[in-house]
């Protein structure tokens, strides 16, 4: 996996992958290449209300202390052994006398980042993934564990707790190899159309009925043919 990462990984980082796009990826290969490949962007009632949430959390000059513990957000991270950049929602200093020491602060540290997404939790691990990848950042530039953090969904309010296993990050390295490899080749993948098309804001953009008429059409033809 080191050597295969290793090769795919650009050492500029100024051809890095944004970081957030890995929950695109997670969740159709298609919608992230229209996104970070085509440049491709419709904002719909879903988007909006993504970025409303999003208004407070990403305020970088809001910088709070909440009974010792610090509170950073749109923290900005990168990793080079995955090729990242981006920003987290939200980073809790939690003090620990094993943590790591911030500048200008007395004490040491535990990072937990917290990740706001609109709606509810998933059964997919596609917003599980994208702040795994966040935690792997603050873990190799703070050069401190990571064990845990947050996606606060909008929908219901609450906390859903997500601990970075190493299975989980070794999805994050899997699914990070092959978008740099897509992105290599500027390849959008096929449409493969499931029922979460009909809430995606590219849906006119990729047209997943143009799809499934080609496959009737297909159909027909080799049923025609026999």
């Amino acid at each position: 996996m080191a050597n295969k990462m290793h090769a795919v990984i650009p050492d500029n980082e100024e051809e890095y992958l944004l970081l957030s796009g890995i929950q695109h990826f997670a969740f159709c290969r298609r919608q992230w290449a229209l996104i970070h490949i085509e440049q491709a962007w419709v904002e719909n009632l879903l988007t909006t209300q993504g970025s409303i949430l999003h208004e407070k959390t990403h305020n970088e000059n809001l910088r709070e202390s909440r009974n010792g513990t610090l509170i950073a957000r749109k923290l900005r991270v990168h990793s080079r052994s995955l090729g990242l950049s981006g920003a987290c929602d939200v980073v809790e200093f939690f003090p620990n006398e094993n943590g790591v020491s911030i500048f200008g602060k007395s004490g040491t540290y535990t990072p937990y980042p917290v990740e706001y997404k609109r709606g509810r939790t998933k059964i997919s691990d596609c917003d599980r993934l994208q702040l795994c990848a966040e935690a792997m950042c603050l873990e190799e530039m703070l050069c401190c564990p990571v064990p845990t953090g947050a996606l606060f969904y909008g929908e219901t309010r609450r906390r859903e707790v997500v601990e970075f296993t190493e299975d989980l990050k070794e999805s994050v390295r899997h699914a990070v190899i092959e978008m740099h490899e897509i992105f290599k080749k500027r390849y959008t993948p096929q449409v493969r159309s499931s029922p979460s098309c009909r809430r995606c804001s590219l849906v006119e953009a990729c047209l997943p009925s143009l799809a499934r008429a080609k496959s009737v059409e297909s159909y027909l033809k080799s049923h025609l043919e026999d």
